[in-house]
């Protein structure tokens, strides 16, 4: 094998030219934390972007917050396919720098960026395209176009976006988390600004409303790209890998790789956003209110899921590190002491969320008008299940990004799929509309294909080894 190249991401590991690291419990506590801290504040303060457009939606009234969440929830369900699908440069950066083969990590960025290229030339034309789809799916038309006006200024965000993927991986595979932090950090600010400004026509801007909001978060991913990539160029510590250089060159069997082990990551994660995407579509039949008390639940659901989606970025290198190094209790340290943490994180999300409902909802809407009162309230009876759903919904992501570290990809998308599709949306339908629970009913239906998801998922990382996904590992004492 040539120093340039590196082995195909999901081989059988081999025997190793040197000794694994030791690892210790408290010390991968320690390490995936230290790795994991700005990637979970970092994923919240991204989540943010959407999350301020929605609250900034529901100041424009009920209609433009429901119009608002139909645009989100699909350009959100496309966008992370892509994320994803590009999510494969994670392990398979970590796996080379696992290996000791540093100068194909190169080849792995750049051709993650001709990935994200050719997902947001496929993504974004579909995007402008959202009113005829969504009236297609039976939505109200006066929505489906006010819904439009937001995707025709902010489907451009999906490049940008990809790109900002492509180098969080990167840096992460490497420790080097805080400029990830920062630059996400001060796009949030930037973005609550230019919303302000550009949907209500503050400090002399045109009143753009949702458009304004679409323009806003578009500008802040092209800023935030463009100052990871200048980061990366400009560090010392990374520019020796020159990841521009002969940037137009192909390097095929590498993108091969990143489709070959990120598309079933990216159909996972629409299996998962597309279900609760399904789950607005289905509110959206219902009546206004109960789409925008959904997208109230729905957004305090995913603030809280942040965290160990944060989280299982780490994990997702640290299980890679641990495979790159022929480690199997290393692999097994990584992936349990990520579940554990993430665990303990939901279960105290989820207490907060059971005693404070009406408070947390009011944040979304004015609970002294009395126009809210029935969006409020069917939104208070959504966060109470969707409090119920938080220890599954954190052990599934933890599991299945421990499995991607091993890049075992394919058979938690068949497992997500048949949790997520074969259970979760029957018994959403079935109780929503046959037995005419309503709204509450669909959330019923997200909760048991969460749950059935998590038991498949954590399973098959406890029976890692008797399937043979860490084949020709040896033990650390080996």
């Amino acid at each position: 094998m040539s120093e340039d190249s590196i082995a195909p991401a999901g081989a059988p590991i081999g025997a190793s030219e040197k000794p694994a690291p030791v690892r210790t419990w408290t010390g991968e506590l320690r390490a995936l934390f230290m790795l994991g801290w700005p990637l979970i504040v970092a994923q919240l303060a991204q989540n943010a972007l959407f999350t301020t457009d929605v609250i900034m939606m529901g100041w424009l009234g009920p209609k433009f917050l429901a119009a608002g969440t139909l645009a989100t929830s699909v350009m959100v369900t496309l966008q992370l396919f892509g994320v994803g699908l590009i999510g494969a440069v994670a392990p398979m950066v970590a796996q080379a720098l696992g290996a000791g083969q540093q100068k194909g990590v190169r080849r792995i960025v750049r051709q993650g960026l001709w990935a994200a290229l050719l997902l947001a030339a496929i993504i974004t034309p579909i995007v402008f395209n959202l009113r005829v789809i969504l009236i297609a799916l039976g939505q109200d038309p006066d929505l489906s176009a006010m819904a439009e006006t937001y995707a025709h200024t902010g489907a451009w965000l999906m490049a940008p976006a990809f790109g900002i993927i492509v180098l969080r991986s990167f840096l992460a595979a490497h420790g080097s988390t805080a400029a990830i932090l920062i630059i996400t950090v001060v796009g949030v600010a930037v973005n609550a600004i230019g919303n302000y400004a550009l949907m209500f026509g503050a400090w002399g801007f045109p009143r753009l409303e949702l458009a304004g909001a679409g323009l806003s978060t578009t500008l802040v991913n092209l800023v935030m790209f463009g100052l990871l990539l200048a980061y990366v160029l400009r560090h010392r510590k990374y520019k020796r890998y020159h990841i521009l250089a002969r940037f137009f060159e192909p390097d095929w069997s590498h993108l091969r790789d990143i489709f070959r082990i990120g598309l079933p990551i990216g159909l996972m994660l629409v299996a998962e956003v597309g279900l609760f995407t399904s789950a607005s579509l289905m509110q959206g039949l219902i009546g206004p209110e109960s789409i925008a008390a959904h997208a109230i639940a729905l957004q305090l659901a995913s603030l809280a899921f942040m965290v160990p989606l944060g989280l299982s970025q780490a994990t997702t290198v640290r299980v890679g590190l641990a495979y790159g190094e022929r480690s199997p209790s290393g692999i097994a340290l990584a992936g349990w002491v990520s579940l554990g943490a993430t665990v303990v994180f939901m279960g105290s999300s989820c207490l907060v969320y059971l005693s404070m409902p009406q408070t947390l909802v009011g944040f979304f809407l004015d609970p002294t008008d009395p126009e809210n009162a029935r969006t409020l309230a069917l939104a208070s009876s959504f966060v109470v299940v969707a409090a119920l759903f938080q220890l599954v919904d954190g052990a599934q992501v933890s599991a299945g990004a421990a499995l991607r570290g091993l890049s075992d990809t394919k058979m938690p998308l068949v497992l997500a799929l048949l949790g997520y599709w074969g259970i979760g949306f029957p018994v959403a339908y079935y109780f929503g509309f046959v037995l005419n629970l309503g709204g509450i009913g669909i959330w019923y239906g997200l909760a048991a294909g969460l749950g059935c998801a998590a038991i498949a998922l954590v399973t098959r990382f406890a029976l890692r080894e008797r399937l043979g996904l860490i084949e020709g590992a040896r033990p650390l004492s080996a």
